[in-house]
């Protein structure tokens, strides 16, 4: 990847289009909060506690069994973006933090492709628990996990998610298509832009798709700089 982060954003971007997904939800987008500033501030990270509690006591579905802790995710209480992927790892597992093993060095390397910092980002996934020998997460786990991530979402309000995978590409947009066929547009998601990439752990294993996660940074580079035009 950095052979590709070191070119820049000089290139001329594509024409971007924002593709719109209409989730059956009680509320189509997540409403903006009238408090001042600091206020919101304790108030999200209130909010957010609540979750990661509620989410260390969960029994919902029969991940909490095979669990060392709970990983509910991580990052700036007003995130220009929200990356989220599959679930946690063997090291997430131990640690209770998201992407912090080999797939979470590599994002980390992403993430300043697009300006920012780890820190200024919000990390989560669509499970919280670690499924067994780092298998994909059952129907049933995403769908008893799903709501908290929801929750965090409304909570931070990204200007931005970035779906790291098929898993969570197809359980935001409940697409069944492939990874490959989500990639290259933006999507819209409770009125919030969403892009797809590969998750940084097949990166990892095929390094034939460095140059299209390259393709898919430039197009969230584009949605965060204002560059993206809604259809």
């Amino acid at each position: 990847m950095q052979d590709y982060v070191s070119s820049g954003f000089s290139r001329k971007r594509p024409e971007l289009v924002i593709e719109r997904f209409d989730v059956q939800e009680p509320e189509a987008t997540f409403p903006e909060s009238s408090l001042p500033e600091s206020a919101e501030s304790a108030s999200r990270d209130d909010d957010l506690q609540l979750i990661a509690s509620e989410i260390a006591s969960c029994v919902r579905c029969g991940l909490c069994a095979g669990r060392k802790t709970t990983v509910p995710g991580e990052g700036s209480l007003q995130p220009p973006v929200m990356f989220v992927g599959e679930g946690p790892g063997e090291e997430e597992d131990k640690s209770g933090r998201p992407f912090v093993g080999a797939a979470g060095q590599y994002l980390d390397k992403w993430i300043p492709a697009i300006g920012l910092r780890r820190e200024d980002c919000f990390i989560a996934n669509v499970v919280k628990c670690r499924p067994p020998r780092n298998r994909e997460p059952h129907p049933e786990e995403i769908a008893a996990c799903l709501p908290y991530l929801e929750r965090q979402v409304r909570v931070v309000r990204p200007g931005a998610i970035c779906c790291l995978g098929r898993i969570a590409a197809t359980t935001l947009l409940q697409r069944t298509t492939s990874l490959g066929a989500l990639r290259g547009k933006v999507h819209e998601w409770k009125g919030i832009p969403l892009v797809v990439t590969y998750h940084p752990s097949a990166v990892l294993r095929d390094n034939t798709l460095r140059k299209p996660v390259w393709d898919d940074l430039k197009l969230l580079k584009a949605v965060l700089t204002g560059a993206a035009g809604k259809s």
